[in-house]
């Protein structure tokens, strides 16, 4: 007596992408409820298995569903914002400004329906999610019929969902709490990356992913620059300090791996860490190309994945697999390595595998979920079809066929697509509803744009409060007559600090305005490097009055910590003009009559200008700068500084 199924899929050449990689060219599919029967010859399945529900898939490729292993979906709400970038001025200087700005649960809804929507026309089935407001990712994956592991972003910075780490636990454990069990919905948490995490942040997600038994989704070795960053101030690779900080404690699924040597790699194999691989995302910015070959052949499930579609800039998984073959054989060298085969095993069962799901998806075998799509090869661009190699139809898929290609797709038994229509969701709705947003971001943008004050802001840090200061400098042959000076019994000593300075000021002539890049470094008592400091400063002009004798009134408007690299600045900024001033700068701070006021004995050496004494003093009112001026005056005199060769401009103003 033949076995009740729901549904029978015949007439389709199977790829059922098991141990096996059993393939049946005159296949069929048993499904009940939300599993999959059996899958095998179409004649033995039809013997065992009867259902009232038969689907003639007309030769179609019947295969798993797509599984997108990386990902941060409601990101299709930035696609096309900002583009040949390198990777920290796209994060910083772009998407997470605008994300400050504009990310809201109605927002992440919104991008995860349109990413769902693309998702289910590319044949995906599956994916990890890292974002913020993850809760809503969930609800909008789970309304489109989506499976997904869905992790809840966890860093050190203020969020748009929390301004504090404090908060983001709280509301991950809340989230793991409201989802896990969900026939869809794997809940997980997200430390974003090594470098925007704390190592209490590490080590509490890892806890935290333990106590729940859901998977810990991060970001590893994506860039060049994090690695050298990581020995630079851990003094051990990305994968060594993740591991002190007990990371792989959790089921790990780690994003990228760029740069991970065959050290890390053994150490992720032995952690069951799955891999997601990105082959677009690297390649667009600049990221590189992952160790692919050499991460499968030591065991470990490497899985692929799009990325955010701000960085990549689709969600097609045909392209990512057939770029993930091609990556793999230009950096090996070897035409050989990573074949059609094993492309499409890593879009399915390994990035199940990967993500921690495996158990329940990403092949075509009894007891897993029936996540299943069909594909017609039977089109110009995959034509002719050759049958002497039996892995053939593997190279059709992965070589020749596209997401277009994909005409029916199942998720857990029911179908989100029949004919190449969408049923769980409404494209010109969704379309019309992300129009409006992009005119309300350019409008936002457009206004930043124009003034190198707010894209000062938009990146964080900055203190915005005006800072004057009433000084007076003074070029001078010999320097050490004043120095010894001010031993004068008046004078009283705070402090004093010496520093080489090496300062790039971005010119902005249009506006104004001059951004200063200065790195200060630290001396100490006998002249070698102690530490270094970094820190922008955005000037207007640089005279607000002048005063008798050439003391002058100055201002800085801005300050900000430079914890981004000078390169950094320079692409985010695009001055039209650059000067550099190097000098070596002996500061004290000094008490004279009950006012403290900066000494600074500056040597110049770039361009060489020679020596200048400069003293200043802070101040907040025209009354107060007038007074300073008079004792700056005052005590110029006592340390013996002629006023005849005051210089009124800054350095840079004498440079340029």
């Amino acid at each position: 007596m033949a076995t009740k199924a729901d549904l029978i899929l015949t007439n389709a050449h199977v790829l059922t992408m098991n141990e096996d990689m059993q393939q049946f060219p005159k296949g069929a599919v048993a499904i009940l409820g939300d599993s999959i029967l059996a899958a095998g010859p179409e004649d033995e399945i039809l013997k065992q298995y009867e259902a009232t529900d038969k689907l003639d898939c007309r030769g179609k490729v019947l295969m798993p569903g797509l599984v997108n292993a990386h990902t941060h979906v409601p990101m299709t709400l930035l696609r096309g914002l900002a583009d040949d970038l390198r990777l920290d001025v796209w994060l910083m200087g772009y998407m997470i400004p605008v994300e400050r700005e504009f990310v809201t649960p109605d927002f992440v809804h919104l991008g995860t329906s349109i990413g769902c929507a693309e998702y289910i026309r590319s044949g995906i089935t599956s994916f990890a999610d890292m974002y913020y407001y993850e809760s809503t990712v969930a609800e909008a994956a789970a309304a489109a019929g989506m499976r997904a592991v869905c992790g809840q972003t966890v860093m050190k910075f203020p969020t748009p969902d929390a301004k504090f780490y404090e908060e983001s636990m709280a509301y991950t454990r809340e989230f793991i709490q409201k989802w896990k069990g969900h026939p869809l919905i794997v809940p997980a948490v997200s430390p974003h990356a090594p470098y925007s995490c704390t190592e209490e942040i590490l080590r509490a997600t890892a806890a935290l992913a333990v106590e729940f038994d859901v998977p810990l989704h991060t970001h590893i070795s994506e860039s060049s620059f994090e690695v050298e960053n990581a020995r630079r101030d851990w003094g051990m690779p990305v994968v060594p300090y993740v591991k002190k900080q007990n990371l792989f404690d959790a089921k790990v699924l780690a994003a990228h791996c760029v740069h991970i040597d065959k050290g890390e790699i053994n150490t992720l194999k032995h952690h069951h860490v799955g891999v997601s691989h990105n082959p677009s995302s690297n390649m667009k910015l600049a990221s590189g190309a992952a160790p692919v070959s050499e991460m499968l052949r030591a065991g470990l499930n490497v899985g692929i994945g799009t990325d955010g579609p701000a960085s990549n800039n689709d969600l097609d998984m045909f392209e990512e697999v057939r770029l993930a073959a091609f990556l793999a054989k230009l950096r090996e060298n070897d035409p050989t390595t990573l074949p059609a085969q094993t492309a499409l095993l890593m879009a399915t069962r390994l990035g199940a595998q990967a993500m921690h799901i495996g158990d329940i998806t990403g092949s075509l075998e009894p007891g897993k979920r029936a996540d299943l799509i069909l594909v017609d090869i039977d089109t110009l661009h995959a034509s002719p079809h050759f049958s002497r190699d039996p892995n053939s139809t593997y190279a059709q898929i992965v070589y020749a066929a596209k997401s277009t290609d994909v005409t029916d797709v199942m998720v857990n038994g029911k179908w989100l697509m029949r004919g190449r229509q969408l049923s769980t969701l409404d494209e010109q709705a969704l379309l019309a509803q992300a129009a409006e947003l992009a005119k309300k971001i350019d409008k936002f943008l457009i206004a930043r744009e124009k003034s190198v004050l707010t894209k000062l802001i938009a990146i964080g840090g900055a203190t915005q409060e005006e800072s004057f200061e009433a000084q007076l400098k003074v070029a001078v042959d010999d320097p050490e007559p004043i120095i010894a000076a001010m031993e004068h019994p008046e004078i009283k000593v705070v402090y004093k600090r010496h520093y080489h300075e090496y300062d790039t000021y971005f010119m902005f002539p249009e506006e104004n305005f001059t951004l200063r890049y200065r790195e200060d470094v630290f001396l100490k008592e006998n002249g070698q490097p102690d530490h270094s400091r970094y820190r922008l400063t955005l000037m207007g002009d640089s005279h607000e009055r002048e005063f008798p004798s050439e003391v002058v009134l100055s201002r800085s408007r801005y300050l900000a910590p430079a914890d981004q690299s000078l390169r950094f600045y320079r692409e985010y900024f695009q001055p039209p003009r650059e000067v550099e001033v190097e000098k070596n700068r002996r500061r004290w701070l000094v008490r004279f009559r009950d006012t403290d006021f900066y000494v600074n004995v500056d040597r110049v050496d770039k361009p060489d200008l020679g020596s200048f004494v400069e003293i200043k003093s802070r101040t907040w009112s025209q009354r107060d700068a007038e007074s300073k001026a008079k004792l700056i005056l005052e005590l110029a005199k006592l340390l013996g500084v002629s006023t005849e060769g005051a210089e009124p401009r800054e350095y840079v103003k004498i440079a340029a």
